[in-house]
């Protein structure tokens, strides 16, 4: 074999064996892929008179947030704060008014609400998320004709009227009891006359309505709208003060990124527009 075609046949080879290398570089080559979200259980803790909404909302954040699953706790605010006081786990609380969320919020001192100088809330992520309103409402019928928290005052002082409310340690209880003061009433003489009873929280009041068990009940006007209870009133700001439902992220938060991006979220115009369906009025920071 003459020397040029030895040294062609030499390049040949070496350059099918560089294409080969280079092929087999391409094929062993790890694919680039996405690293999917872990998965992430999220525990609210929501005072009662938000079941509904926040069920509903969970069911839209599904498509935001596939990762997470929201984990709901619903009790009256001061049943709430007080399992978080004992440790229990929460990533993002939201309460039915200050009083619960002051308490947990070093913040906030002794003369604002937090005697005993607990040190659980985000204070940078609080905000005041909803407000509510307190409303006078009535079973199927009507059936004292109360048309007023005029007719509630009068039905209590002549002992004609069983009125539900809240007990003290939850907030439409403590609303109530405002509006008793407002009237000049005395809770502890209607109470001993007969003329009321209490539910540990507001779905325990909702109940109590729309069963018949009472001829009217003190409660949000949320929760009258997802009963479907008629509300004959609504108290003023005078009467009981501005009902505001703060929310914020805990440090004991296990997971405080995604509850910062859900509260985010509860903020949009997509959890705005629930809310505001069953008559919650969305608010700033």
């Amino acid at each position: 074999m003459k020397p040029k075609y030895l040294i062609a046949l030499l390049l040949a080879a070496t350059l099918a064996l560089n294409l080969c290398a280079c092929g087999a570089a391409k094929t062993q080559a790890p694919a680039q892929t996405q690293t999917p979200s872990e998965p992430v259980e999220l525990i609210v803790f929501a005072a009662a008179s938000m079941t509904e909404t926040l069920k509903q909302i969970a069911e839209a954040y599904k498509a935001v947030a596939p990762n997470v699953t929201l984990v709901y706790n619903f009790d009256s605010s001061g049943t709430l704060k007080t399992q978080i006081q004992e440790g229990a786990d929460c990533d993002l609380f939201i309460s039915a008014a200050p009083k619960q969320m002051n308490a947990l919020d070093a913040a906030k001192d002794k003369d604002s609400g937090n005697p005993d100088g607990l040190d659980f809330v985000d204070s940078a992520t609080r905000i005041n998320l909803l407000e509510n309103k307190v409303a006078l409402a009535v079973p199927d019928g009507n059936p004292k004709d109360i048309k007023s928290y005029d007719d509630l005052v009068a039905g209590l002082k002549d002992g004609s009227v069983l009125l539900a409310m809240g007990n003290s340690d939850v907030p439409v209880g403590q609303y109530t009891q405002k509006i008793l003061k407002y009237f000049e009433l005395d809770e502890e003489a209607l109470a001993a006359k007969g003329c009321i009873t209490y539910g540990s929280n507001v779905k325990e009041v909702t109940t109590q309505v729309k069963e018949a068990a009472v001829d009217c009940g003190i409660i949000y006007g949320t929760d009258a709208f997802s009963a479907g209870l008629t509300v004959v009133d609504t108290a003023t700001k005078d009467m009981c003060g501005q009902v505001i439902y703060p929310a914020a992220v805990l440090k004991v938060a296990k997971h405080p990124d995604e509850a910062k991006a859900f509260l985010a979220y509860l903020t949009g115009p997509e959890a705005s527009a629930v809310f505001e369906g069953v008559g919650f009025s969305p608010m700033s920071k």
